[in-house]
């Protein structure tokens, strides 16, 4: 068969040789078939993957609530527990009456471990979720063993007390003799930040807890 002798004419396609024609529908039929892969299969096999991406996800998602279903009553008791701490906690706070007893309690205290107060400055109140700190700046002189006592005898107190920022150095004094001369007292200097907390009522995580019900409804 002579190719060139073919009518290459699309409107003449009757009249090509068998073998032309049978190449032609396979060309075609081929083409057909490339497109309706790229514009149909392609995107079906797209969302296949997607799909088995989400369906490991929603496994992985079952898991994880499935083990928190089986250990829910150890969760529930968790929680229980937790709560009993956290109002036995709020329960350590002072309220607003005791905190002036509170402030002369802590400074009682370094009087009776044998300390002298250079600075005892309560700042303003700072409000957390449900109570609110009550930090106090204090710079305090006396051996190392008398501050020892002093922060055993807060962290004694009835209630919640903690020391913050602690610095502490030896106490130098200029001779009199010779301005430029430093001799050591043997007495130590701490500053510090000690903390108090007051609960807040109107903040409690009753109260919370009871607002963001009421929100929801």
């Amino acid at each position: 068969m002579n190719l060139s002798e073919v009518n290459w004419d699309f409107n003449a396609a009757g009249t090509w040789p068998p073998p032309v024609k049978a190449a032609a529908i396979f060309l075609v039929a081929a083409l057909v078939l490339g497109l309706g892969i790229y514009f149909d299969t392609f995107e079906q096999i797209k969302e296949l993957d997607s799909s088995k991406e989400k369906e490991q996800e929603l496994k992985r998602s079952f898991e994880t609530k499935q083990k928190k279903a089986v250990n829910l009553e150890d969760y529930q008791d968790q929680l229980t527990q937790i709560e009993a701490e956290l109002y036995e906690m709020i329960r350590q706070m002072p309220t607003k009456e005791e905190v002036a007893s509170l402030l002369t309690d802590i400074s009682q205290t370094g009087l009776a471990s044998g300390l002298e107060f250079r600075l005892f400055k309560p700042s303003p109140a700072i409000r957390k979720d449900f109570y609110s700190e009550l930090p106090i700046s204090i710079e305090v002189v006396g051996r190392y063993e008398d501050l020892g006592l002093f922060i055993s005898g807060v962290a004694s107190l009835p209630r919640i007390v903690t020391v913050h920022d602690v610095s502490i150095i030896p106490q130098d004094k200029k001779n009199t003799g010779d301005k430029d001369k430093v001799i050591k007292t043997g007495a130590m200097v701490m500053k510090a930040t000690v903390k108090t907390y007051n609960e807040s009522v109107a903040n409690t995580p009753e109260k919370a807890g009871a607002k963001k019900a009421k929100g929801k409804k």
